[in-house]
């Protein structure tokens, strides 16, 4: 998708809207430690509470797919990370049934959202990208974190020009945002 041609697969507009969320860099550490724990515990749910037998098996195909759609590499090693955690959370599902399952999710679940909504209220003094969008937040939550961990250490780009793209309509939407703030404020 270089050069954003829009669309449903249209990277730079994805994590534009999800980086216009995530902006102060200790929200995003919060969300580099607990989005993927989120997705993981989502998954064990899956395991121990889904009507059909291969649901966490579905949403780790769709999860990868989706994340390859957008770039054959880094979506190959996030569509990796989703399988690393079907693996593991058909195994700790296995190992502890039911009945411990579920307080595990709620335990891990309720922390990790916790801490996610303390990353937005308290550094990034904006409301989570679930409240505008939550199916697209939701889903790109993990994605993004793995983007951003590659960028930082490995200076990852899907294309040449993709970050530099991408801050510019981060840039824009962040003065939109603060646009229509002060003028509620007024």
């Amino acid at each position: 998708m270089a050069g954003g041609g829009g669309g449903f697969l249209d990277l730079e507009r994805h994590f534009a809207f999800y980086g216009a969320y995530h902006s102060n860099p200790v929200n995003v550490f919060i969300h580099a430690l607990f989005v993927w724990p989120i997705f993981l515990t989502a998954l064990l749910l899956l395991h121990i509470a889904a009507p059909f037998p291969r649901a966490a098996a579905v949403f780790t195909a769709v999860y990868g797919a989706f994340y390859v759609s957008l770039d054959r590499r880094s979506g190959a090693l996030a569509a990796l990370l989703c399988l690393l955690c079907w693996g593991a959370s058909s195994a700790l599902a296995a190992r502890l049934g039911f009945s411990l399952g579920w307080k595990v999710v709620l335990v891990a679940q309720l922390f990790c959202w916790t801490m996610q909504f303390i990353g937005h209220g308290v550094f990034e003094k904006r409301a989570p990208a679930l409240v505008d969008n939550l199916v697209q937040a939701l889903l790109m939550a993990p994605y993004f974190v793995l983007l951003e961990i590659l960028h930082k250490f490995a200076a990852y780009e899907p294309y040449p020009g993709f970050h530099a793209n991408v801050q510019k309509l981060i840039d824009a939407k962040l003065k939109e945002w603060a646009d229509k703030k002060a003028k509620k404020m007024s």
